[in-house]
């Protein structure tokens, strides 16, 4: 299975926001947003920390799909 954030970057457009001000507003690392960048997965104490920056649920930020 494989994962997605496209919708976390739309989301960042819909809200004005710069990879640089989630790396603020929610407390993670540029290696965090750059794994992101790359489809990676990352640790769910992370994907915590910006679904409440960004006041949303995980659904709203990550996807998955069948395909590896």
């Amino acid at each position: 299975m494989a994962v997605s954030y496209k919708k976390l970057w739309k989301l960042l457009i819909d809200k004005n926001l710069k990879k640089t001000d989630l790396i603020k507003e929610a407390g993670v690392t540029s290696n965090i947003i750059a794994r992101m960048g790359n489809n990676q997965y990352i640790a769910m104490e992370s994907l915590e920390k910006i679904c409440n920056a960004l006041k949303c649920d995980v659904g709203d930020i990550v996807s998955f799909n069948d395909k590896l």
